[in-house]
């Protein structure tokens, strides 16, 4: 079953895991067909595979597994002495992996605080490394979920901390952490501080980032890649970046560490922008999105090159392609910067006026300008919003 679920692409694993097919095994357990732990096992590997894959499966939430689950996991926690707590483990990270809605009430402050136990086992077996994984991958799923910090916080930064010591998490493992806790912010602006300067978010992101762009095979041909599952190292280098976004739009604390972030970012962009559209993708949403919230000096815009790299996108010139809209949306946000005046003085004036000259430039010798302008005027939603780009 692993294999089988290895060698789906996205649209196979939704075919298969329907909401008929969990109803199916609902009705399995009922009828005493199927042994509830032999059921839990199983979908805790397509629990799993859903999160390497990254694949969207709302299917589970509106099935009647999901609510026996919920049913099951209060009713196992009233046990207490009677309960069995290696199938309850198991119970709650199958729920929090299968799941897409938010964890709620009585559930969410019992998967947590379970699954976390099982975060915190810090012996040196690749047995529990791979517990570890699981249990911080199905961490990673708990998304906007209202909850107290006294569930979760001084846990995650011991497993977080522990590791900037010791190295003992997988790459998966570690970003998963993070992920759980970065999702925090939405709702907790007091989390700034931690995730900022105690736990360094932006330098940990920012290496592993330069670790996992020197493991992925950049050059593999985008034919090889249909129908297969991707390496994990680019599963997690894609998840480095999708949190970084969210990142980003919550939190308003910045440090020095972010310049550098920055240009990785560009560097992992310029391996990926051939044959991993999806990763390329990612890298401009982040720098759209990080634009957009202010979060780059002005200096900054050229220092790294981000424009120079992404004005590639450009040539794809069919008009369903994402990254060419991303990209115009970039550069709107960078003109209305470098012609806005917030009470500069006149050493910083002089440097945004030569970073507007040095882009408008590159735009003019490369041909840009022309490419734009057509681009402009066959995307309606850049009409209705009347963008005056940089060399206008």
């Amino acid at each position: 079953m692993n294999e089988a679920m290895e060698e789906m692409d996205e649209k196979e694993f939704k075919y298969v895991f329907t909401m008929g097919r969990f109803d199916e095994t609902d009705e399995m357990i009922k009828e005493k067909k199927l042994f509830m732990e032999n059921a839990i096992l199983l979908l805790k590997h397509v629990g799993y595979f859903r999160e390497l894959k990254i694949i969207y499966l709302e299917s589970f939430d509106y099935s009647l597994l999901s609510e026996r689950m919920k049913e099951m996991i209060i009713d196992e926690n009233e046990k207490k002495e009677e309960m069995n707590e290696k199938i309850f483990t198991d119970l709650c990270e199958c729920y929090a992996l299968l799941g897409e809605d938010d964890i709620f009430g009585e559930v969410l402050s019992t998967v947590v605080p379970c699954i976390l136990k099982v975060a915190l086992n810090k012996e040196e077996s690749e047995e529990t490394r791979k517990e570890v994984e699981v249990a911080l991958l199905a961490l990673s799923n708990v998304r906007a979920s209202l909850f107290e910090k006294e569930l979760y916080l001084n846990e995650i930064k011991e497993v977080i901390q522990h590791h900037q010591e010791y190295h003992n998490l997988t790459r998966l493992a570690y970003q998963s952490a993070w992920m759980f806790l970065v999702y925090r912010l939405w709702d907790d602006n007091s989390l700034e501080e931690v995730i900022v300067n105690e736990l360094h978010f932006v330098r940990e992101a920012t290496k592993e980032l330069k670790e996992l762009t020197k493991c992925v095979n950049w050059k593999r041909e985008k034919e090889e890649e249909d129908g297969k599952v991707e390496r994990k190292e680019e599963v997690v280098l894609l998840r480095w970046l999708q949190i970084l976004k969210n990142y980003f739009c919550y939190c308003e604390l910045r440090n020095e560490e972010f310049s550098e972030l920055l240009g990785c970012i560009v560097r992992v962009y310029l391996a990926a922008k051939e044959n991993h559209r999806d990763v390329s993708k990612e890298c401009i949403l982040f720098a759209r999105t990080a634009e957009a919230n202010g979060n780059v000096k002005i200096d900054g815009i050229s220092s790294v090159g981000t424009v120079d790299a992404f004005l590639w996108e450009l040539h794809w010139k069919t008009l369903n392609n994402e990254n060419v809209y991303n990209v115009l949306e970039y550069l709107k946000t960078i003109s209305a910067r470098l012609r806005e005046k917030k009470g500069e003085d006149e050493m910083e004036e002089a440097k945004r006026k030569a970073i507007k000259m040095e882009i408008f430039e590159k735009m003019e010798e490369e041909g840009y300008e022309d490419m734009i302008t057509s681009l402009h005027e066959a995307f309606r939603f850049f009409i209705e919003e009347n963008i005056v780009f940089i060399y206008h």
